[in-house]
């Protein structure tokens, strides 16, 4: 069937991320939805995505895996490597071998090799000439994505941030920026949710984000709701 194939997964995802404008949404859920698509039809072993404060700061509000959680992290904490570039720049940045990098980026060498990451390519979040933050594709082996990869998460990327910054957000001023800082938000709770999974399971964050979102999906919540759920104890996962 069409559905079952590349193609038609693709479709699919931009379906999903297209609704966005028509419908109401969970900020985090679309994140969450664009970086799943690019780690499963891509070709990227994990991807993460970065969102500008209303500090122009950046902060971890999506990842696939807790590996490329951490690398963003450190990102965002030394305000240096490529998604930082790619933020200042509004152009992709592309790291065809991590480990070849020199010493302005060697906290990102050292944080991304740890974690068994060889290369990265990242596109911006862009709207016209806002940049909103950037999407990254990390990979376990050396060399660069495919010219039509690279493509497809542009195109990802640039339709998860229509969706943020969609034109009845832009009707009121500060509306957009409200949007950005609730997903900021929205991924402290879900950190905090996954603590709480991490203690009471004995498991490490990764599985606990895999118990939250598993949960979420299974009956029909949000990640943020679940999320304010495990940190409420009101339910136990």
């Amino acid at each position: 069937m069409v559905a079952d194939t590349r193609e038609g997964k693709l479709a699919s995802t931009f379906v999903t991320l297209a609704d966005t404008l028509v419908a109401d949404y969970d900020v985090v859920e679309l994140l969450q939805t664009l970086v799943d698509a690019c780690s499963d039809l891509l070709d990227a072993s994990a991807a993460g995505i970065l969102l500008a404060d209303e500090n122009g700061s950046l902060e971890v509000v999506a990842s696939t895996s807790e590996e490329s959680r951490l690398v963003d992290l450190m990102q965002q904490r030394t305000g240096t490597g490529p998604s930082v570039q790619c933020y200042a720049t509004a152009a992709p940045v592309a790291v065809p071998n991590i480990s070849e990098l020199g010493y302005e980026w060697s906290a990102f060498r050292d944080a991304a090799t740890e974690q068994g990451f060889q290369s990265v390519h990242v596109v911006p979040l862009r709207l016209r000439g806002a940049v909103i933050g950037t999407l990254s594709l990390f990979r376990h082996n050396t060399g660069l994505i495919s010219p039509e990869d690279s493509s497809v998460a542009q195109g990802l990327a640039d339709v998860a941030t229509i969706g943020i910054l969609h034109e009845r957000a832009l009707r009121e001023s500060g509306i957009a920026q409200e949007q950005l800082q609730n997903a900021l938000n929205s991924r402290v709770v879900i950190e905090q949710a996954k603590g709480v999974i991490s203690q009471t399971r004995g498991v490490n964050m990764g599985e606990a984000f895999d118990a939250l979102r598993q949960y979420a999906r299974s009956n029909n919540r949000g990640l943020r709701e679940t999320a304010e759920l495990v940190v409420a104890r009101a339910i136990n996962l």
